[in-house]
């Protein structure tokens, strides 16, 4: 089938069960709060030990941060005022201001595998012909920005500890995301200063940090494997189609089975994209119903570890490249003439 004959044939996914929401909620809100806990009591015993919870505890931010995210989808209750509280109160937990990156994430959606409308909510990527024409410090500075401890080291830290707290990209968009964003921030404060004035910098540097940062450099890969793969797809605005590019352009990121509960089924990320509205519990009744969406862009946890490196998109060849294949005369004049069909 067509993208487009998909998004019609997964409409009747659409509706959330609550009480399987409220369960998937519980289950991973409670087991959050209890490591933190567990985690503060052994900085009394061992600050290696404390450490160590801390980052396990990463995982479970993650999929608070995705129960938020189909929370911005609608997706996760039927009542919208239900789905919009709930993800105002996790963004607190993960650091991010729930109106502004609902905004953000809705043009991410609207706008994916688009070239001519890139910048908002995606991984900057330019093409072979956009990198040549740079100059010297250009094509540097987009090294640098690439580059997997960069990307997945500093931008983590950056997004959510600073760029998370203004919303600079909606300064003229309304009060809601100021509102968002300064509320956020305050009910952020509020907590970090209590568990100072209960537990001291300890708390904060040996529990708070490894936490937040393990989770967000996480999230920040899965978001980079979503849609950064060798085969995925971009296209200027005259050639570009909505269904087209969030099917084609999103992986299917086959998680084992302990990452892919603890991911909320994100890498099922070709079918989300396509029918956004699917809670991610009933992302797996998809695949089971429709067997042939499994092997759709689908990418192995090995296999994933390749994307890294992949940099440039080749518009001829219709392929993400490394430097060195982009930058290899032999090679472009190879690939100019493979046109990838999908």
């Amino acid at each position: 089938m067509q993208p487009q004959e998909w998004a019609r044939a997964l409409a009747q996914y659409r509706v959330p069960d609550t009480k399987r929401s409220a369960f998937e909620l519980a289950v991973t809100l409670l087991p959050l709060l209890a490591l933190w806990a567990a985690a503060w009591f052994t900085l009394s015993i061992s600050v290696w030990g404390a450490i160590l919870l801390a980052v396990l505890n990463a995982a479970f931010l993650v999929r608070i941060f995705i129960i938020m995210h189909d929370c911005g989808h609608g997706s996760f209750f039927r009542n919208r005022s239900a789905c919009t509280w709930t993800g105002r109160v996790l963004g607190v937990l993960t650091l991010t201001p729930y109106d502004v990156w609902r905004q953000s994430h809705a043009i991410h959606h609207s706008s994916t595998g688009n070239l001519d409308r890139r910048g908002m909510g995606d991984i900057p990527t330019l093409t072979v012909e956009e990198y040549r024409k740079r100059k010297w410090y250009g094509r540097a500075a987009y090294r640098v920005i690439r580059n997997p401890i960069f990307l997945f080291g500093i931008v983590p830290v950056y997004t959510f500890f600073l760029q998370n707290r203004l919303p600079v990209g909606f300064m003229r968009s309304g009060w809601l995301y100021w509102a968002s964003a300064m509320g956020t921030n305050a009910a952020v404060a509020g907590l970090l200063a209590l568990a100072y004035w209960a537990g001291g910098l300890d708390v904060l540097v040996f529990v708070f940090l490894p936490t937040m940062i393990v989770a967000s450099s996480i999230g920040i890969w899965l978001f980079y494997i979503q849609h950064q793969f060798e085969h995925t797809t971009w296209d200027r605005e005259e050639g570009w189609n909505l269904q087209e590019a969030a099917f084609f352009g999103s992986s299917h990121y086959a998680l084992p089975g302990i990452l892919r509960w603890f991911s909320a089924n994100i890498g099922v990320h070709h079918v989300h994209h396509l029918a956004s509205r699917i809670p991610f519990y009933r992302l797996n009744e998809v695949l089971r119903d429709h067997s042939e969406l499994e092997g759709c862009q689908r990418i192995t946890l090995y296999e994933s570890l390749h994307c890294a490196r992949l940099h440039l998109w080749h518009e001829e060849g219709r392929r993400l490249l490394t430097f060195s294949e982009a930058l290899s005369s032999a090679g472009s004049k190879q690939l100019s003439v493979q046109s990838g069909t999908h």
